[in-house]
C-alpha cells in the first residue's frame, strides 16, 4: 500500500521523504505551502490531523504524526531497517540521538529563529541563546570525530532525525571551519542518491 506524506515546504517533513527513499517504500507526496506572512502551515492540514502540523503520514487507515513517531513506525514497517544495531552501546546511542534531535537540539534553534524576528530586544536575547547552541555543536563535533555516522559505521534513522536541526544550524548559525566533522557529515547525507531523490519528490527545500 502506498503511504501518503503530508509534506510542508521547508520543514521537518523533508526527513520523512528521505527516510522513505532510503527504505524503498512506495509513497505519494501531498505538498503544502506556508502562509507567506506568518510562515505557519495552512489550515488544510487540520483535516488530516487535529494539530494541523507536518509531517503526517497516512498508511491505509492509519494516521501517524510527529517526526520521531513516524520514523519509528517506518523502521518497524521495514522490518527494522535503519533501526537500532545489535550492540547494546550502539542501541543506547541510537535511542539518544533519535530523541535528542527534537528534544534538546531543535528548541534553542527555534528560539533563535523566533528572536531574530523581534526588533532590538530579540537581537540581545539571541546573544544569550548562542552559547547554548555552541555547546550543542561542540558536543556533536566531538561525537563525529571517530565515526562517519552518529550511531556507528552505517547510516541509521538517528542520522535522518539529526539532519533537519543540523541543516537549520548551518543556515541560522553558520558552521565555519570550527566544525569540520559536522560539515563533512552534512555533505555525506546531501550526496546520497536517496536524499537527492527526496528533494526531487518534495520540491524546493531551503536547507539542503
Amino acid at each position: 500500500m502506498t503511504i501518503i506524506v503530508h509534506h510542508l515546504e521547508n520543514s521537518r517533513s523533508q526527513r520523512i521523504l528521505w527516510m522513505l527513499e532510503e527504505l524503498g517504500l512506495p509513497y505519494e507526496v501531498k505538498r503544502y505551502e506556508r502562509n507567506k506572512k506568518t510562515m505557519l502551515a495552512p489550515p488544510e492540514l487540520r483535516q488530516v490531523h487535529p494539530l494541523g502540523k507536518s509531517p503526517v503520514i497516512q498508511d491505509g487507515d492509519t494516521v501517524v504524526a510527529e517526526t520521531g513517531a513516524i520514523i519509528e513506525y517506518l523502521v518497524e514497517k521495514a522490518d527494522g531497517r535503519l533501526g537500532p544495531p545489535a550492540h547494546r552501546d550502539a542501541i543506547l546511542r541510537y535511542r539518544f540521538f533519535l530523541h535528542y534531535a527534537e528534544g534538546s537540539l531543535m528548541p534553542p534553534l527555534l528560539v533563535l529563529l523566533v528572536l531574530g524576528r523581534v526588533p532590538i530586544f530579540g537581537k540581545r536575547a539571541q546573544a544569550r541563546i548562542m552559547p547554548m547552541i555552541t555547546n550543542h555543536l561542540d558536543y556533536l563535533e566531538r561525537e563525529l570525530a571517530g565515526r562517519e555516522w552518529f550511531v556507528g559505521s552505517e547510516l541509521s534513522a538517528a542520522d535522518i532525525m539529526m539532519s533537519f536541526p543540523l541543516e537549520a544550524a548551518r543556515q541560522r548559525v553558520g558552521l565555519d571551519g570550527a566544525y569540520p566533522n559536522i560539515t563533512a557529515w552534512l555533505d555525506r547525507i546531501h550526496a546520497r542518491p536517496s536524499y537527492r531523490r527526496a528533494l526531487e519528490r518534495g520540491g524546493p527545500y531551503a536547507y539542503a
